[in-house]
C-alpha cells in the first residue's frame, strides 16, 4: 500500500529539486520549492517543467493519501504568471473520486498568494494485490 508520506520519502527526484512535503490528509496535499537559479530557464523566469515538477509531485501526494497506488492518466497546466524568485507553494485537492479514477486541481502560487499556474490531474486507482 502507498501512502502519501512513502510516496515522498521514495521520489528522489522531487527531493533532488527541492520540493518539501509540508501538509497531507486524504485527497489533498500542500507541497513548496524555493527557487534557485537551477529552476529557471533562458530568459530568467521558472522553467515550466520546474512549475510542473512542483504542480505534478502535489498531485501525486493527493492521489496516492487514500492507500492505493495512483499512477496519471492525464494532466495538463496552464501558465498563468511569470515568477524568477522566492518560495512557491502547490496545493492539490480532490475534486472527483470513484472506485478507480480521481481529479484533482492544483493551484501554484508565490509567496504574495498570487496564482502562477493551474494544474489538472487524472489519477488511476490500481487494484490491491493479493497478499
Amino acid at each position: 500500500m502507498a501512502t502519501d508520506i512513502a510516496v515522498w520519502e521514495r521520489d528522489a527526484f522531487a527531493r533532488s529539486i527541492g520540493i518539501e512535503l509540508i501538509e497531507t490528509e486524504p485527497g489533498r496535499a500542500v507541497v513548496a520549492m524555493t527557487l534557485t537559479l537551477n529552476h529557471l530557464n533562458g530568459v530568467g523566469t521558472a522553467h515550466g517543467g520546474a512549475l510542473f515538477s512542483l504542480a505534478d509531485f502535489a498531485f501525486a501526494v493527493a492521489s496516492n493519501s487514500r492507500g492505493l497506488v495512483a499512477v496519471a492518466l492525464n494532466t495538463t497546466i496552464s501558465f498563468v504568471k511569470a515568477v524568477s524568485e522566492g518560495r512557491l507553494t502547490a496545493t492539490a485537492r480532490e475534486e472527483s473520486l470513484s472506485p478507480r479514477i480521481g481529479v484533482y486541481a492544483v493551484e501554484v502560487k508565490d509567496e504574495k498568494g498570487e496564482l502562477v499556474a493551474l494544474f489538472q490531474g487524472t489519477a488511476y486507482r490500481k487494484k490491491p494485490r493479493p497478499v
